[in-house]
């Protein structure tokens, strides 16, 4: 067994994979994503429990004196319970992080350089792995974030910014022709 997983297809959400980001002032900046599985993807949500189980028996052994703790903090939810937002109907939600970037390839494993082309909202597959943690009284199963490959675009994510095609895209036509005359009279 493994804690590693490769995903199915995923959706990308709050995506900071080419700039390290942290949530509040003074914490430590990682590169982070979260993941919306489709729960329909039985194979992935497989995959996860698997390690999620086998990163628990490991922190048993290395991390919790011997023993399973009570309030495990399991990094897995319910998108359907946990949150609002059409997003995350029907998916299982995870975050992953890593202090070191990932690497980022497209669906024919070519690196992607531009931060633009990997964003909230598009789909693509994610490399993790699952590991125990004792943190302050807290003791759960983290996600390590290794690598991210896009497949496909889709609407963006928490951007309420508009496209230029939004914009601009009323067919405007040029009222004054070529340019503005001289005459200062209108204005």
């Amino acid at each position: 067994m493994s804690t590693k997983v490769v995903t199915g297809k995923v959706r990308f959400s709050y995506a900071h994979i080419f700039q390290p980001w942290a949530g509040q002032e003074g914490q430590e900046q990682k590169y982070s994503v979260c993941l919306l599985i489709p729960k329909k993807d039985k194979k992935t949500l497989a995959k996860i429990a698997e390690a999620i189980d086998e990163a628990a028996q490991d922190g048993v052994h290395s991390k919790w004196g011997g023993k399973m703790p009570k309030n495990l903090h399991l990094p897995i939810r319910d998108g359907d319970e946990e949150r609002e937002g059409a997003e995350y109907e029907g998916m299982m939600f995870l975050n992953a992080n890593s202090k070191q970037r990932p690497c980022v390839v497209d669906k024919d494993l070519n690196e992607i350089l531009d931060p633009e082309e990997v964003y909230s909202g598009c789909w693509g597959r994610a490399s993790i792995n699952f590991f125990p943690y004792d943190s302050n009284g807290n003791r759960g199963i983290g996600v390590g974030l290794n690598n991210i490959q896009k497949l496909s675009d889709d609407e963006r994510l928490g951007s309420s910014r508009a496209s230029a095609e939004d914009d601009f895209g009323d067919g405007f036509e040029d009222d004054f022709g070529d340019g503005f005359e001289d005459d200062e009279e209108d204005f």
